[in-house]
């Protein structure tokens, strides 16, 4: 008769020598990953256009008025088919931009250009050539956009001398809007 010993021996001995069998299968499956990224643009305003003190019997009796502000505008990488547009401003009348003044009836005639050319940083020249508009070549034309980060655009302001307007503070607000 086997002693209890050489039982559990036996058994052990056994169970040690199946430890290679495999008692599960496997499978494997591909899951499909995938996303989209879309064509996308931010702009907001670097800096107002705000012109300094206009002097209509002084320097500006005669003289243009001139300053740059500045919009910026991000775009997701490799975005084609970009424009900046501005609109008329709240207070356009027949073909002029105009500020209207906080208390006296009186308003203050500007325009507003592109700079030269639609390299991002590029400074104003004076005057103006081409007023910024929100169709045809009123619209800035942007290269596609290298990288998504920001890229910074002057906006070219004149006040045209000789107006004859009271003392007060102007202002108006112009709507850019990047098209993609």
């Amino acid at each position: 008769m086997l002693n209890k010993s050489a039982l559990q021996g036996s058994v052990l001995l056994v169970l040690s020598s199946m430890s290679g069998i495999v008692l599960a299968a496997t499978a494997s499956a591909f899951v499909p990953v995938s996303a989209s990224v879309t064509q996308n643009c931010t702009i907001n305003t670097t800096s107002a256009l705000a012109f300094a003190a206009y002097d209509p019997v002084g320097v500006n009796a005669t003289a243009a008025l001139n300053a740059t502000g500045q919009i910026s505008v991000a775009c997701s990488k490799g975005a084609v088919g970009l424009t900046i547009g501005m609109d008329n401003g709240t207070h356009f009348t027949g073909t002029q931009r105009q500020m209207l003044g906080a208390t006296a009836v009186s308003s203050l005639l500007y325009n507003i250009f592109q700079p030269p050319n639609n390299t991002p940083g590029t400074v104003c020249t004076f005057p103006g050539t081409t007023a910024w508009s929100t169709v045809g070549t009123g619209l800035l034309t942007l290269t596609s956009a290298p990288t998504k980060v920001t890229r910074v655009y002057n906006v070219c302001g004149t006040i045209p001398g000789g107006q004859d307007v009271a003392a007060d503070t102007y202002s108006d607000t112009v709507s850019a809007t990047i098209n993609f």
